[in-house]
């Protein structure tokens, strides 16, 4: 009889070194409950990914030696239960990324990272050495190999596991989503796994890790790079594939797929959750306007938290539109969540009193404007100390990349829901949200005036976004081709944007790196986002006309 592979989908947590050894002792008993014969987890399952500096405590190190020593003698008790498991290994002085082997309470070989990753949002050249010394193991029948996540995006380790007679690899993952990124790993599948006719079990992490989001969507593929079997995405799964007589996997459950616009919103729903519950939060609050980007911002909470665990707040100006009051109001209702209303004029008055001396003089200016940013920013956040509930902040890519937002004020708080959205994609997955689910009466989540109405600030009369910036069309259109593909000034101008918008465009997104690096983190959906993928200096006297090309 040939084995059954157990494919453990797991959402492991940087540091709980105990939590991903209980879950990974929860996969074994899954593993063993379906017959399967070999059980694979994630890349650093038992650390969680990325663990960045930790690594470089010994203390970290030495724990999770032990944890993993726990889980080999714990493998006793799941009899003829070969697993793979990612763990953080130390020799000496040099730390390996790697996925250790065992069965029955031995140890049958451990594996090391060949190719480490150093771009993007990786840099495990600063903690690991590469190794890739083949580690291929035989269980009934069947002759394995080990690979871990980069090594399949070379030729190298692959071809290196074939020539030690690896009849299928499995490939241990902590690869992070962005929009259609299954569509590139199983493009390397079959560059660099299928052309050595060889199946591959890929097992991805799953959930969230601070900016990172991690999909699962994990895979298996046959001998011609045929994917025939498929995990769910955004949540916790268990993929069983048997083998045939013939030594091929056996096609088996196939998950959904999800389109670009239905992955994006899982993944901040994912993300939100995990980075409330990670960090031991009582809940979310948001600071709701009547606008498009704090109504997906509660929709989001909301289907991440529940609405019993999301405060929401509307603060009223004398700026402020009754229809935003109205609209805030019905979007609330509809998610099932308690608005509270606290008037800020009396608190605006207050404070312009105060600084009235000093002001003495001058003209009004957008000071003034922010000030009421910034004492909605003070009372969010003192609802949060009060609560244990984490303010998330709803500033959008288009807005923090020009530095359309106020610092210490509209960018308050723990997490930034939708800081990887251009303003154009807010409005998409709104409507994309109005689609999936009802409100509790049968309403949409956000109503359409939200959704068809002018963007205002409602900083002052009649305002609007388009006072200070392009039409928010063109504006993603460069933004989109200048952070997140990387096009030149020059490059932009060849494709007929205006040397004028261009030109105030670049100045916003370069003069608002300061702003940017006090940002709150968020979830990362794009190939660049603001955060690890993006690392200008703030000290910058670079100002040619050359800048960026």
């Amino acid at each position: 009889m040939l084995p059954t592979v157990y494919i453990a989908q797991i959402n492991a947590t940087v540091g709980d070194l105990i939590g991903n050894a209980q879950k990974i002792r929860t996969a074994a008993e899954s593993a063993r409950k379906h017959g399967a014969k070999v059980l694979l987890t994630p890349e650093l399952s038992l650390a969680g990914y990325p663990p960045e500096d930790l690594l470089l405590r010994p203390a970290f190190l030495r724990r999770s030696q032990e944890e993993l020593d726990r889980l080999i003698e714990d493998s006793v008790g799941w009899p003829g239960l070969t697993c793979i498991v990612g763990y953080a290994k130390r020799v000496d002085k040099q730390v390996f990324n790697a996925a250790a082997v065992f069965r029955d309470g031995k140890l049958i070989g451990s594996y090391g990272k060949l190719e480490l990753p150093n771009y993007s949002v990786f840099d495990e050249q600063r903690y690991f050495t590469p190794d890739g010394a083949p580690l291929v193991f035989e269980v009934e029948g069947v002759r394995f190999g080990i690979n871990i996540c980069e090594d399949i995006w070379f030729p190298r380790a692959p071809a290196m596991a074939k020539a030690e007679g690896a009849q299928a690899l499995l490939v241990l993952n902590a690869s992070p989503f962005h929009m259609d990124k299954q569509v590139e790993r199983l493009g390397v599948v079959t560059q660099n796994i299928a052309r050595h006719s060889v199946p591959a079990f890929m097992c991805n992490l799953v959930g969230g890790q601070d900016e990172l989001i991690f999909d699962g969507d994990s895979f298996v593929t046959n001998a011609k790079g045929e994917i025939i079997a498929r995990a769910k995405r955004f949540e916790e799964d268990g993929l069983l594939v048997a083998f045939d007589a013939n030594g091929e996997p056996q096609p088996a459950a196939l998950a959904a797929a999800l389109n670009a616009q239905e992955q994006t919103y899982h993944a901040l729903v994912l993300g939100t959750g995990d980075y409330i519950r990670k960090n031991g939060f009582k809940g979310g609050i948001v600071g709701l306007s009547g606008g498009i980007d704090s109504a997906l911002t509660l929709a989001i909470a909301v289907d991440a938290l529940g609405p019993e665990q999301v405060t929401a707040v509307m603060m009223p100006s004398q700026y402020t539109a009754q229809i935003s009051l109205d609209d805030a109001a019905a979007c609330a209702k509809a998610l099932g969540v308690q608005l509270h209303q606290i008037e800020i004029d009396p608190i605006v008055k207050s404070f312009s009193s105060g600084l009235a001396p000093m002001f003495a003089g001058l003209p009004e200016d957008t000071t003034e404007e922010n000030l009421q940013s910034r004492i909605r920013g003070v009372l969010l956040m003192a609802l949060s100390n009060k609560t244990g509930r984490l303010v998330l902040t709803t500033g959008n890519k288009s807005e923090v990349a020009v530095g359309y937002c106020t610092l210490y004020g509209d960018m308050v708080g723990g997490y930034a829901v939708i800081k990887d959205l251009l303003k154009n994609q807010v409005y998409a997955l709104a409507r994309l949200r109005n689609q999936m689910k009802r409100g509790i009466n049968g309403e949409q989540v956000i109503p359409e005036r939200i959704i068809t109405r002018p963007p205002s600030a409602e900083l002052r009369p009649d305002q609007t976004d388009q006072d200070s910036l392009p039409p928010y069309d063109l504006l993603d259109e460069i933004l989109a081709r200048f952070i997140e593909q990387g096009a030149s000034v020059a490059e932009l101008l060849e494709a007929g944007y205006s040397k004028e918008v261009l030109s105030q465009v670049i100045r916003l997104v370069r003069s608002s790196e300061y702003k940017r690096r006090q940002a709150a983190p968020g979830p990362r959906i794009s190939t660049r986002a603001f955060g690890r993928d993006w690392r200008f200096p703030l000290t910058n006297r670079f100002t040619s006309k050359e800048f960026f090309q």
